[in-house]
């Protein structure tokens, strides 16, 4: 959007403004509009694209530097990708326990518009009987063995503020396939940063491990809470956890994912 006034808009909300054209250079980045290792358009170029003032764009562009996201050239008003982001969009798979599918196996997803599980709408503030995006996924091996299904239920909040997420509303019949594996990045992309805290029990009547995953954004608001339920007797979580570099506030979670064999899950840190 093109700029009529030399002058920065007045922040929405507390957030520097910078932080936020931070936010929205690193949805690009991540998303693939500015490929790992590109170079980016210059300062003037940025502001007019993003409708702030160069300076705002010189501030965005250094908090990225800091955490280590690009680089400067000599020329100083460039800069490129050093390769792939610290956190890249796979870093918090979804939903919980979704991952690379074994030769063989079948994974499904749907979503639906209906009344989550109680427990659920308490999470998400949601009133008794309210509907909301549903999203199930089930995943078993060629043997029928390993299996896992998870359901998601997406808070007001995240269909209010993530476009992609309420485009489902209308194709939500429980028929046709659902590809979210994106959905944490379309959150970051509407300047939400995750939170997620999973919870791991087990039933006392079956074999098998629960994890209740719940992400709020940065203002503590609830975004979505899934239960995940995996056969405990053909399958196994991992849990792998990067350390940030520089600026990066908190560990980013690569799992669960799929292993099938409790060895595999014993060499895996």
């Amino acid at each position: 959007m093109a700029r009529t006034t030399p002058h920065d808009p007045p922040p929405a909300d507390g957030e520097p403004l910078y932080r936020r054209i931070a936010t929205e250079l690193l949805g690009e980045l991540r998303d693939g509009t500015i490929p790992p290792g590109e170079r980016l358009p210059s300062e003037r170029r940025l502001a007019g694209h993003l409708g702030v003032s160069r300076e705002t764009v010189r501030q965005s562009l250094e908090l990225l530097r800091r955490d280590g996201l690009v680089t400067t050239d000599r020329r100083g008003s460039h800069a490129t990708l050093p390769g792939l982001p610290v956190e890249t969009p796979a870093s918090l798979a979804f939903p919980v326990g979704a991952g690379s599918a074994a030769p063989g196996s079948v994974a499904r997803a749907t979503v639906t518009w209906e009344a989550p599980p109680p427990h659920h709408a308490d999470a998400l503030g949601l009133a008794p009987g309210r509907p909301t995006l549903i999203h199930r996924y089930r995943y078993a091996t060629a043997d029928g063995q390993g299996r896992r299904t998870a359901v998601t239920s997406f808070s007001a909040v995240a269909l209010a503020e993530v476009e992609e997420l309420a485009r489902y509303r209308d194709r939500a019949d429980g028929t046709a396939a659902a590809q979210l594996r994106r959905a944490y990045d379309w959150m970051r992309r509407a300047g939400l940063t995750l939170h997620h805290r999973d919870t791991i029990t087990r039933p006392a009547s079956a074999p098998s491990v629960r994890v209740t995953r719940q992400v709020h954004d940065q203002y503590a608001r609830p975004l979505e809470i899934t239960d995940l339920v995996v056969d405990t007797q053909q399958d196994a979580l991992v849990y792998e956890f990067t350390l940030p570099g520089r600026a990066a506030a908190t560990a980013a979670d690569r799992g669960p994912s799929p292993v099938r064999r409790a060895s595999d899950a014993g060499s895996r840190r």
